[in-house]
């Protein structure tokens, strides 16, 4: 498929969007620029077992995350309605954006065709609006958090 781009590295400049969170807010990248990192966690879909335990992990990291100076943001294609459903069931503090048209998961070189979703990915946006990080693994392994908050750690 040709609208999606070469898969997203270390030292690229992170392609700008805005996505509806869970709450239907807008969540534009650029907004955290100059301010915070960016923790965009990448994954196939809501409701499903390693997706689930897998922000439940974010969530309960939440805290080092947060005095790490740095936004998480869970990406999938599902809908801003399935998001609140799901973030409500789970008590998710992180956002959850709705990458309906897959346009961000495209953009990242991170689509994954067969099941039409995101990859399980994760990228840190730095504060100057490039990628610092940026993981892919296999769809049905969950990433680990030590790692994020690694690379997070040699960030300003």
């Amino acid at each position: 498929m040709s609208d999606v781009a070469a898969e997203i590295k270390v030292g690229d400049a992170a392609p700008d969007f805005t996505l509806k969170d869970q709450d239907q807010n807008d969540i534009k990248l650029s907004d955290f620029q100059g301010k915070k990192n960016v923790v965009l966690a990448f994954y196939p879909l809501d409701w499903s077992p390693v997706c689930q335990g897998e922000n439940k992990c974010l969530t309960d990291d939440f805290p080092s995350f947060e005095s790490a100076n740095a936004e998480i943001m869970g990406v999938s294609c599902d809908s801003f309605f399935s998001h609140k459903a799901w973030a409500d069931s789970l008590e998710l503090k992180h956002k959850l954006l709705a990458d309906m048209h897959r346009t961000v998961s495209k953009a990242y070189g991170l689509y994954f065709e067969p099941l039409n979703c995101s990859k399980r990915a994760t990228v840190i946006v730095d504060k100057s609006g490039k990628v610092a990080y940026a993981k892919v693994q296999e769809i049905k392994v969950a990433r680990d958090d030590k790692e994020i908050l690694e690379a997070l750690s040699k960030l300003s």
